[in-house]
């Protein structure tokens, strides 16, 4: 630098350093002894910069004492005594030399820190660097010396006039070279290499104590230096430049003790030289960065220090040691900075961290870059930064880690982003419209200090996790432009372009996270917390519409999840799964209020009103259930809610294209419809990724493991979450993407849906939504599937058991013994799901009784089903329910969509109609449309279950029991007559299979019902009383069949006798009804008007009744038909009396008959 002295440590002791000069370049009052210093402070010139930060360094050496290369410091002065060169002498410094007092007085404060913890160089022959006292320096040169100058210190001046000196030398030229990227000018060795920076040094000889004074005068040079212009360039800053300069030093001392001999005196020294080089620039590097204007490449540390850690090749990181982080240069310098100041090591690690989150503030996504960085370098250098456990530690103790508390003054203020505000040159036009945008906007932006949008901006895990793909962001969705018309390899290349993109971005964070939590307890618990802060904040995530002002954006949550996932992965395995302690969730100490039981926020549990654990939350590892039930608690905030989303974001897509079909659009010229096709898009790159979805849903299963080996008293105490969203999961891979399955193992979920649907366990899980959903998950998943199904795309692996390659469905044992009667029960609990969705639930539960009946490992579990008559009998009396509701809705839609399709296929009539007329005509068809394709799945298999289920004799038998037979008599001739009857022709739509309408199958399964039946002398009576008999309806029903063979000849042929049948017993039926004609009221049911067969008392409201009249009425309605108080029929009281009495009545009427 070119305020650099000619003789640093001769001005340092001059004196005292520093007795007469202040930091500011002033002088005190000369003293009157002293005569040169006649001249007053204001004609002397002010020192520039450079020359204040020579005398700080001055001041530095000099209070620095001794070095401990003393004594061969001395030897140096002895050899360059005997070889006659021309040096002034200067003795090291010892204590005694330097008065201590003068130089307190002088120094700074600040300064007196620098020369305490400053590095110990001892004097040097260095020149200053090239100027105008250079060129007089070399002027002054001894010709026969070479080296000798007149400014230089003696104590280096050592003639090498020995080989073995020389080349000792030599060598440590070649050091200095390699490792510091400098040449001295007195070098023996001729050097052309033009990366390498010249520095002036009088002596050759280089020792030890030079180390401080080379490294001194290397980065003392201005930036703007000629000599600096290396090719290639060296570091510019000075961090960077140290960090290389250690790199290099490590590894040639690496190198030298590989092929080190023993008693090579030359290895041993060089050795130290390379130790000497390392200890300097590491003490260099942490003195400058505590004191920023030491060198001139050194201002502001935070950047320089940041740009250090950001680098994209970890191999020159300095980071990196040889032996791992503990042998690199910035573990040694953080060590040196902890031993140096503590204080100052915070203050650095705390500007550095707010530099390089500012870079990530500016980023809006991972396709961004922070001004410099790309976000990816930026979090790499905070993992970087983090290799230290105490710097991760001062990083979770910065301001900014983690949320102001909920009961503090700080989490209510509230924060408003920056109004636009108009350009210079905006019209006045324009400013009244900006000064009405900030109007409008003044109530509505802004965010609580703690909520959501604050998590991601305010925070440093926020503004590392907030980063990734948005749909509505330019940048994301601006590949996918003009989606319909581009073709799907081109789409999904794109995708793939960005989601590995993606997926390194949270390589890095997990790897950002992962070195903070392994940084020690106190910064683990840190980062808990924020976990912890973050999941209390998006509470509101699952909402349908979550309000952006209260909840963080979908991508912060999505890699919240996946880093959690992460961290589960070492304990999700059978050794470490019992480690995760299931009285976590109901600990408020343990889990923050994340699970609270009570309150706004409070988590459903499995059970309805679970009692409290009597045992003590006493964990042998902390970390592990917190970070197990925080994972599932995220998921139900991130993953969850953007599947949902983006289910619903699909149905928008088909429901827009629809309507330009409909309207005869063209859906590749719509600009809406690009738009939001380009959103589905950009929406899929992250959430249906491949490794996202497998690392969740193998989470899911370790889930289901972990209930099905916890106790009945825990597992109700479990949030109700954690099942609900494995379901939906699940559901929504199978649906969407089901090739992230391939390869996958599912049996615990399988396993514990079988528990948990069985009935022992309905009165523990209680929600009719959740169980149903178990209904789904096995119909989904686990049904294998046919390749006419729609989930066709689920690998069969999935359902099968791997070690008996069988589908679990048959080969489970649970499954075998549980499963049809948990079934039977869940149809009837569906219910209670709402209109539409049990229609969904009843036709996958359909399927699935259909799969376990046509297996010989179920039916054991059916023909118990039927012991249990009571039950039986809610289940068929909603099967009639159901099917005689879906075929009145189904035919009454039917004739409406043919009539609309009729009206749309003639032009001229439809284009006569207005603009408003078609489109409420249109919407209306619409609504008709989703009617029946939501019904007319589960009537098809609700008749293809009867048929099934009574072909068994013991089913046919609860079926033709006087409660049942009536119901079943009539649903089956009410659909005969909607599929055969007058108007069966309106009922001919266009593309009938789009609406899974299948007239034949129906009729099919129909008749062969009828034909199981036919036998049967109660169904025939039945079929005899019922309105809906009309033997002409029958006959052409047994004629169609016939016509096309839908029925196996043995069913046709009892099918045809059935009229007949019919017919025989109406006389039996005849003369029973003029026995009973003038039959006492009191005989006759006061509902039906009917005979009486079982006369029973309500007790509710002292009515008799009959049975069957009673027994159907309670199936429907659980209340006294007559007072509507409860009423079940264990209640029902036999009517003994009277029933004697009406068989005496009819005992003589018989007897009068006959005689």
């Amino acid at each position: 630098m070119s305020g650099f002295l000619p003789d640093l440590a001769s001005w340092a002791l001059r004196g005292g350093a520093g007795a007469n000069d202040n930091d500011d370049g002033t002088t005190d009052p000369p003293s009157s002894s002293d005569a040169t210093s006649s001249t007053t402070a204001a004609s002397k010139p002010k020192p520039d910069a450079d020359e204040l930060r020579a005398k700080r360094l001055a001041r530095m050496m000099a209070a620095a004492g001794p070095s401990p290369e003393s004594s061969s410091s001395t030897d140096n002065n002895v050899a360059a005594a005997s070889s006659g060169t021309t040096t002034v002498a200067a003795p090291a410094p010892t204590p005694m030399d330097v008065d201590p007092t003068p130089m307190e007085e002088d120094v700074p404060e600040g300064d007196r820190k620098i020369a305490a913890i400053a590095p110990k160089p001892a004097p040097s022959s260095l020149k200053q660097p090239p100027g105008p006292d250079l060129q007089r320096k070399k002027k002054a040169k001894s010709s026969s010396g070479g080296s000798g100058g007149g400014g230089g210190i003696a104590a280096m001046s050592v003639s090498a006039t020995s080989t073995p000196t020389k080349k000792l030398q030599r060598k440590k030229e070649i050091i200095l070279k390699k490792t510091l990227g400098i040449y001295i000018s007195t070098s023996t060795v001729i050097h052309s290499d033009s990366s390498l920076v010249k520095i002036e040094m009088d002596e050759s000889v280089i020792t030890l104590q030079s180390v401080a004074e080379i490294l001194a005068f290397r980065l003392s040079m201005p930036s703007d230096s000629a000599e600096l212009n290396t090719a290639p360039p060296q570091k510019k800053e000075l961090v960077g430049y140290l960090g290389q300069c250690h790199r290099n030093a490590s590894e040639e001392l690496k190198n030298l003790r590989g092929r080190k001999k023993e008693g090579d005196g030359d290895a041993k020294e060089l050795e130290s030289l390379l130790e000497e080089i390392r200890r300097q620039v590491v003490s260099y590097c942490a003195s400058s960065l505590m004191e920023p204007d030491l060198f001139p490449l050194i201002t502001p540390p935070a950047t320089q220090l940041s740009n250090a850690l950001t680098t994209t090749d970890p191999t020159n990181s300095i980071t990196f040691g040889n032996t791992g982080t503990s042998s690199s240069f910035y573990h040694f310098l953080c060590e040196e900075l902890l031993s140096q100041s503590p204080s100052a090591f915070s203050s650095i690690i705390h500007a550095t961290v707010t530099h390089l989150t500012s870079s990530l503030a500016r980023c809006d996504t991972i396709l961004d870059d922070g001004g410099q960085h790309h976000p990816l370098m930026i979090v790499s250098a905070l993992t970087a930064l983090c290799s230290h456990k105490k710097a991760a530690l001062e990083l979770t103790k910065h301001d900014s880690f983690l949320l102001p508390p909920p009961t503090s003054p700080q989490a209510q203020e509230r924060i408003t982003p920056p109004l636009p505000t108009p350009p210079a040159n905006a019209s006045s036009q324009q400013q009244r419209f900006f000064r009405m945008m900030q109007s409008l906007s003044q109530n509505r932006n802004g965010y609580l200090r703690r909520s959501g949008p604050a998590l991601e901006k305010e925070t440093v895990l926020g503004l590392v996790m907030r980063l990734g793909l948005p749909m509505d962001n330019p940048s994301v969705s601006g590949p996918f432009a003009n989606a319909a018309g581009r073709t799907l390899s081109d789409v999904n290349k794109s995708i793939d372009g960005m989601r590995r993109q993606w997926k390194v971005y949270l390589d890095g964070v997990y790897a950002f996270v992962r070195g903070l939590v392994t940084a020690g307890a106190q910064a683990r618990n840190q980062v808990m917390s924020w976990i912890i802060d973050a999941l209390l904040v998006n509470v509101g995530a699952t909402a349908m519409r979550p309000d952006r002002s209260k909840v963080s954006n979908s991508q912060t949550l999505l890699n919240l999840c996946i880093t959690l996932l992460k961290l589960c992965e070492p304990f999700l395995n059978p050794k470490k799964i019992h480690l995760i302690d299931p009285l976590f969730p109901s600990t408020a100490t343990a889990h923050g209020g994340v699970f609270a039981m009570t309150g706004d926020d409070a988590v459903p549990r499995l059970a309805e009103n679970p009692s409290p654990p009597s045992t003590k939350y006493d964990p042998k590892n902390t970390f592990i259930p917190q970070c197990f039930f925080f994972t599932t608690r995220a998921l139900h905030l991130g993953i969850v809610p953007s599947s949902s989303f983006h289910t619903s974001l699909m149905r928008q897509v088909n429901h827009t294209a629809y309507m330009l079909r409909q309207r005869g659009s063209d859906a590749v010229s719509d600009p809406n419809f690009n738009h939001i096709l380009s959103m589905q898009y950009a929406n899929e790159t992250t959430i249906l990724s491949h490794d996202m979805l497998a690392d969740a849903l193998q989470f899911y299963d370790t889930c289901a493991g972990y209930l099905l080996n916890i106790d009945d008293d825990v597992l109700g105490l479990m949030p109700e979450h954690l099942v609900d969203d494995m379901c939906d999961l699940l559901t929504f891979v199978a649906r969407m993407t089901p090739r992230v399955m391939l390869r996958l193992s599912f049996g615990n979920a399988f396993k514990v849906v079988v528990k948990l649907l069985s009935p022992q366990y309905s009165q523990i899980v209680r929600s009719y939504n959740l169980r149903a959903k178990l209904g789904d998950v096995l119909y989904d998943v686990f049904l294998p599937q046919s390749s006419s199904s729609p989930n066709s795309g689920v690998p069969q692996s999935v359902s099968c058991d791997p070690a008996t390659t069988a589908p679990y469905l048959l080969s489970d044992p649970s499954a075998q013994e549980t499963l049809a009667p948990s079934l039977l029960l869940l149809y009837g609990e569906v219910e209670r799901t709402g209109y539409y969705e049990k229609m969904s639930h009843r036709s996958h539960i359909a399927s699935l009784l259909k799969y376990l009946w046509e297996s010989k490992e179920h039916r054991p579990a059916f023909r118990r089903i039927t012991q249990n008559k009571e039950s039986f009998i809610k289940f068929a009396n909603g099967i009639m329910n159901e099917t005689n509701s879906l075929i009145a809705s189904v035919m009454e839609k039917l004739p409406e969509i043919r009539r609309v399709q009729v009206q749309m296929a003639n032009p001229t009539e439809w284009a006569r109609l207005s603009e408003e007329q078609r489109e409420t005509i249109s919407s209306r068809h619409e609504e008709n449309e989703q009617e029946v394709k939501r019904a007319l799945p589960l009537c098809n298999k609700t008749l293809q279950m009867l048929g099934f289920l009574n072909t068994d004799d013991d089913i046919r038998k609860l079926f033709l029991l006087d409660e049942m037979c009536p119901r079943l008599v009539n649903m089956l001739l009410h659909v005969l007559t909607k599929l055969v009857g007058a108007k069966g022709l309106e009922l001919k739509v266009d593309n009938p299979e789009n609406y899974n309408f299948r007239p034949k199958e129906m009729l099919r399964d129909l008749c062969s019902i009828f034909a199981s039946f036919s036998t049967a002398i109660e169904f025939q009576v039945e079929c005899y009383k019922s309105g809906y008999y009309n033997p002409d309806l029958v006959s052409k029903s047994i004629k169609t069949c016939r016509k096309l063979s839908l029925l196996p000849p043995d069913a046709m042929e009892t099918f045809s006798l059935l009229p007949e049948k019919i017919a025989a017993s109406a006389k039996n039926i005849e003369d029973d009804n003029a026995l009973t004609a003038d039959a006492p009221d009191e005989f006759l049911d006061p509902l039906m008007c009917t005979f009486m067969k079982d006369p029973v008392l309500l007790p509710t409201s002292n009515t008799i009744i009959d049975r069957a009249t009673i027994t159907q009425h309670l199936l429907n309605d659980p209340h006294d038909p007559f007072n509507r108080k409860e009423l079940t029929m264990s209640m029902v009281e036999e009517a003994t009396e009277l029933k004697a009495r009406m068989k005496a009545w009819l005992d003589n009427k018989r007897s009068g008959m006959t005689s």
